[in-house]
């Protein structure tokens, strides 16, 4: 017999830190339905192996997101070092779309674009700061 998923914690843990605009019973019962294909929208109709698979790929956004974050904090905390209003969104944006920074809106850029940037605003920061011994 196969194995019965009787424990939801796992599924609720990851699919309450996503941001849902609208009905949160109906985006959990789509995510269902696509992980089974099709053939029910209730947790305790998924199989062992369909309820992994799904637990996974929550995990892995929250995962994408929370990097994003990481590294859009790290970015934010050098463009204040550079004298940066980081209060002021317009300012941010105005700096990033620089070609020679990164030519998108700070919203727009991702995780390896924010890794990008990082280095480009540390060597600016330490060339400032050999210039000024």
């Amino acid at each position: 017999m196969a194995r019965e998923v009787t424990n939801y914690g796992r599924f609720f843990a990851a699919f309450n830190r996503l941001t849902i605009h609208g009905d949160r019973d109906e985006a959990r019962r789509q995510f269902v339905l696509q992980y089974t294909g099709g053939r029910t929208d209730s947790l305790r109709g998924m199989t062992h192996m369909e309820y992994t698979c799904l637990c996974i790929a929550l995990e892995d956004v929250n995962a994408n997101r929370d990097e994003i974050r990481r590294c859009r904090s790290i970015v934010l905390k050098l463009l204040q070092e550079l004298g940066v209003d980081t209060t002021d969104w317009s300012r941010i944006d105005a700096f990033c779309l620089q070609p020679r920074i990164s030519g998108k809106r700070f919203g727009q850029l991702s995780a390896p674009e924010l890794m990008e940037l990082d280095k480009k605003l540390r060597a600016i920061r330490n060339k400032r700061w050999q210039t000024t011994k």
